[in-house]
């Protein structure tokens, strides 16, 4: 074997022991940042299920954040065998977890905004039956379905621990967002100030909110198509250029390779987005 041979044979078995070397000592420090960036994560997702009430052990939600994305990567790689996608399966892993619990969160809310006219109705004729105002919230969290219930129980168990009401109700006010109950926090904090009437005020305003919630469905049912055809018109450019691609895979090279191709690969990227949040705006409209 000649010198050079030798020499090269030396130089890449350094080359090779100085990565594997790099390796073995960054392996730990980027474990250990992983399991900070995971428990910090399942910490932040951990508060947002508890005031959903929902109770998942804070190890299990550690586990969740940190396999998520190493479990996804691998069945991208295995399934597809390809790079790019283990690094999308990656990246699915990491913000699947998240957005299962927002997805969760937005229908709670959703429930709740569907159940508040219900809830002044109990209220109402809880009040005019004689009852006071915390009796009155108990009746909401005890007969109606969650999430109300449970909400309004935990309205009476602040209240017992010498929370006040106001206090409460702009807590949960803030927690759920909602216009509606903007309107009812309020009309109770100023009743409580001047000494209104709550059964009439009530009344009222579950009128009001009901109208609002026919008109809202209306709406929907009116814009029912325009989305769908929006959604439609969307996906159609971005799933054709998926199907061409899939018959044959040099069809674009031509485009990607020239610069007035990837101009106008670029444009047509750019229009697609803009067309799809034009279409998104006119099919929803906000009452």
């Amino acid at each position: 074997m000649s010198q050079d041979n030798l020499l090269k044979i030396a130089i890449l078995l350094s080359t090779l022991s100085s990565v594997g070397l790099l390796t073995w000592a960054l392996i730990p420090i980027i474990s250990q940042r992983y399991e900070k960036l995971s428990e910090q994560r399942a910490t932040k997702a951990s508060y947002s299920l508890d005031e959903m009430f929902i109770w998942v052990a804070h190890k299990k939600l550690i586990l969740i954040f940190g396999l998520s994305p190493i479990i996804l990567g691998t069945a991208f790689f295995i399934l597809f065998g390809n790079l790019a996608l283990l690094l999308v399966g990656l990246a699915l892993g990491f913000i699947l977890p998240v957005t299962i619990i927002n997805t969760l969160d937005k229908r709670r809310k959703r429930k709740f905004y569907t159940q508040l006219p219900d809830a002044l109705t109990s209220l109402t004729q809880s009040l005019k039956a004689g009852l006071s105002f915390i009796q009155a919230l108990e009746v909401v969290g005890e007969e109606l379905a969650p999430p109300i219930s449970q909400e309004f129980a935990l309205l009476v168990k602040e209240y017992k621990m010498g929370v006040t009401l106001p206090e409460s109700f702009e807590r949960l006010n803030k927690k759920m967002g909602s216009d509606d109950l903007n309107l009812i926090t309020t009309a109770i904090l100023v009743a409580f100030e001047t000494g209104g009437n709550l059964t009439e005020i009530f009344s009222h305003l579950n009128e009001n909110i009901r109208r609002k919630n026919r008109v809202t469905d209306q709406l929907k049912t009116l814009t029912t198509q325009a989305t769908l055809q929006a959604k439609i018109l969307s996906a159609l450019p971005v799933l054709f250029a998926i199907l061409i691609f899939r018959l044959n895979p040099n069809f674009f090279d031509q485009m990607v390779s020239e610069e007035v191709g990837r101009a106008l690969l670029a444009w047509c990227v750019i229009s697609e987005v803009i067309g799809a949040f034009v279409l998104y705006r006119l099919s929803h409209i906000e009452v």
